[in-house]
């Protein structure tokens, strides 16, 4: 049995994760969670701090890193945000 094929997910930064990445969303190739990420991170290494306590979400719910990715999905990488 085969692998399964890397998909191109768009992945949204917020907040200080789009500082981080210095691009709002971008396409990014994987088959996990894990995988795009790290795609991610060797992109824009800045990243690296902001996703050890930011949430993922894909298509709006929170996602683990082991989680398989679709076609036409949309990841999207929130740090904590502040305020009150």
């Amino acid at each position: 049995m085969s692998a399964p094929a890397a998909v191109d997910v768009t992945v949204r930064y917020w907040a200080g994760a789009r500082a981080a990445a210095g691009v709002d969303e971008e396409s990014l190739p994987g088959t996990t969670v894990a995988a795009v990420l790290d795609a991610a991170v060797t992109a824009h290494p800045a990243l690296a701090p902001v996703l050890e306590v930011a949430s993922v979400l894909v298509d709006g719910v929170v996602a683990e890193p082991a989680r398989t990715l679709a076609p036409g999905e949309t990841l999207e990488v929130l740090p904590p945000f502040a305020g009150g």
